[in-house]
């Protein structure tokens, strides 16, 4: 597609041409076939902890939005997926690093080219949004979305790092759980489900 193309369709929300710059989600999923995933929020209590080396010694490290990593002791340092659910700016781009990147958000019109066209993109189809939206009662954040996503694939073990519920905020901002406009209870009660159901689920 053209950069002109791509924001044509962007504009007109033509899915079908957006959708066709993606990876398929069977051959996203298939690359995790027995591996173990760090998924790591950006609840400040993580920068707390010393949890950084753990991470990195995962096989694959995937991370949210704008990624604050604070310390090395407690974040690590790859990333080899970003999900994104907001423009990503030049600067972040090279901190963060990220081998992939996957468009989350529902919002396509915050769709920026540079990620729609890097290799290995992913878009989140709108009607696995939905789905989950429906079941939270609420817009599901990146990192549950990102939960039901990599749960699908047949990875050996997806450990959560930085994920309280807005308990201790964001390290992305100072906003407060009134200001945004999910369901932190109900997204907490989903991943307690997730871990009685599914033992390959853990949350340090």
């Amino acid at each position: 597609m053209t950069r002109a193309g791509f924001y044509l369709a962007r504009l007109l929300r033509q899915e079908a041409p957006l959708a066709a710059m993606s990876v398929a989600q069977a051959d996203l999923l298939a690359g995790l076939a027995g591996k173990s995933v760090a998924l790591v929020g950006n609840a400040r209590s993580l920068a707390e902890t010393r949890h950084g080396a753990e991470i990195d010694a995962q096989d694959v490290v995937v991370r949210i939005n704008r990624a604050p990593m604070p310390s090395v002791a407690s974040h690590g340092t790859r990333t080899d997926w970003l999900a994104l659910a907001t423009r990503l700016g030049a600067q972040d781009r090279a901190r963060i690093g990220a081998g992939r990147y996957l468009w989350m958000s529902h919002k396509r019109k915050r769709l920026d080219w540079q990620t729609a066209t890097s290799h290995g993109f992913y878009l989140h189809p709108l009607a696995d949004y939905a789905d989950l939206q429906s079941r939270l009662g609420a817009q599901p954040t990146t990192g549950a979305m990102m939960i039901d996503l990599l749960l699908r694939s047949d990875l050996r073990q997806l450990t959560l790092y930085g994920f309280d519920f807005f308990a201790s905020l964001s390290l992305s901002g100072s906003r407060s759980a009134k200001d945004v406009p999910h369901d932190f209870t109900s997204e907490a009660d989903f991943v307690a489900g997730l871990m009685a159901q599914d033992n390959r689920l853990i949350r340090r």
